[in-house]
């Protein structure tokens, strides 16, 4: 009668760190981080073409009387106007549904799972938040240059410092950096939650063209404000997908 050797099960703790390595890889494998930010970066990119073809100069309607007590050119400076509301609006919408084709798509590929159904609803979410802000601001034409700015009943002073910090709030900052924060905890990417907070950090702060050299009545001045976030999407794009690749490299030499 011969005496057959079973394998041995390991002990609770090399199944616990087998079980750890595998959610490691599987999170790794999830994650394709670099493409919402490549598509946010281009986006950002092209908001300051956006901002050059639309600017325009426009005078200021609220300003002291001149003489006889009408208001006259040497009493109502001219104020630069630019932007596009619809083009953030299409363009986020379009980069969010990209994104969600990439993750499916990828997971459908590797044989795992996707978290990015959170982020998304969060950027939709954002997203539908900014545009009705910005639908109730314009629902009577844009605002005159140096006019109040209604915000959702409130009438804000343009010039106020409160009232500008609103406006970067509902811009990029929520429909870009806010969801971006869902999405590093679902993936569980702490290098993602660092960049998502510097990202949110240099959208909330006052940015002046006087950096750039420009002038307020620049046909530029729109680009100060937004070539900062555009090259950290960029750069955050790139150092991301660098990062992907070595994991990747380094699993198949494992």
């Amino acid at each position: 009668m011969t005496d057959a050797s079973m394998p041995s099960a390991g002990s609770p703790r090399e199944v616990l760190a087998d079980l750890g390595e595998l959610t490691r890889r599987v999170r790794s494998a999830q994650r394709g981080t670099w493409f919402p930010l490549l598509l946010f970066g281009v986006l950002t990119l092209g908001g300051i073409l956006v901002d050059r073809l639309t600017f325009t100069l426009r005078t200021v309607t609220d300003c002291p009387a001149g003489p006889g007590g009408a208001p006259g050119p040497a009493s109502c400076p001219v104020a630069a106007v630019q932007g596009a509301p619809l083009y953030w609006t299409v363009g986020i919408a379009l980069a969010y549904a990209a994104t969600a084709w990439f993750y499916l798509r990828r997971a459908r590929l590797r044989g795992v799972g996707s978290p990015v159904r959170p982020y998304l609803l969060a950027g939709v979410a954002m997203l539908a938040l900014v545009a009705a802000t910005t639908a109730w601001a314009t629902r009577h034409g844009l605002p005159a240059p140096g006019g109040p700015v209604d915000f959702w009943g409130a009438r804000l002073d343009p010039a106020d410092g409160f009232t500008r910090f609103l406006e970067r709030l509902t811009g990029s900052t929520a429909s870009i950096g806010l969801p971006l924060l869902v999405l590093a905890r679902v993936e569980r990417n702490r290098a993602l939650l660092v960049f998502a907070l510097v990202y949110l950090l240099v959208e909330l702060l006052p940015v002046s063209t006087g950096w750039a050299g420009l002038s307020g009545l620049s046909p530029w001045s729109g680009m100060p404000r937004l070539v900062l976030p555009a090259a950290l999407l960029l750069l955050g794009a790139l150092a991301f997908a660098l990062a992907e690749r070595s994991r990747s490299v380094a699993g198949h030499d494992h």
